[in-house]
């Protein structure tokens, strides 16, 4: 009977990565990850500063030439008299005056925007649109669209907030509403 041993090759003679592949590996995988968390990085970054502010108000929009030309959303306050909407052609026009901070009554805060004769005021203007229900004096507006150099607000779209909805509410109110 014959005798068979069984050796172990040589280190030498294996199949080896050499060292510096894998280097050359490693360091594929750290410049994609790196290239993946900066993107991440950036698109944070770019989110948050562009939807740090919501709308801007018709002072800030009115007094920066900057924003003549770019898209941006404006909030103010609709002038019932100024409200003219042609059925035929969709056309939609109306005034809206700068709306002032809103973090209390915001009723009371559209009354008093109305009212003031002397807050900055800005024609808006709107093509093939249906007249919308909540249009009316004293309803917040919040427009996304771009000031013309003519100084009129060309809109393409718009959010209506009606101003009797955020009228306080007395406790009589609640009295005759069977509370």
């Amino acid at each position: 009977m014959a005798e068979m041993t069984w050796e172990k090759p040589l280190a030498s003679t294996a199949a080896k990565p050499k060292a510096s592949a894998l280097k050359l590996e490693r360091l594929k995988f750290l410049i994609g990850g790196a290239l993946l968390l900066g993107a991440v990085v950036y698109l944070v970054l770019s989110g948050t500063m562009t939807g740090a502010r919501f709308f801007i108000t018709v002072d800030d929009l009115v007094n920066n030439p900057a924003y003549v030309g770019q898209t941006v959303r404006i909030t103010g306050v609709v002038l019932g008299d100024s409200i003219a909407y042609d059925a035929r052609t969709g056309e939609l026009q109306f005034t809206i005056a700068h709306l002032p901070n809103t973090d209390g009554d915001l009723g009371m805060a559209l009354h008093l925007a109305a009212k003031d004769p002397n807050a900055t005021r800005l024609n808006i203007y709107m093509a093939d649109e249906t007249m919308p229900d909540l249009l009316q004096h004293e309803a917040q507006a919040i427009l996304t669209g771009a000031l013309g150099e003519d100084g009129v607000f060309y809109a393409n779209e718009l959010l209506l907030k009606c101003p009797s909805r955020f009228q306080e509410m007395q406790p009589s109110d609640l009295a005759e509403a069977g509370a």
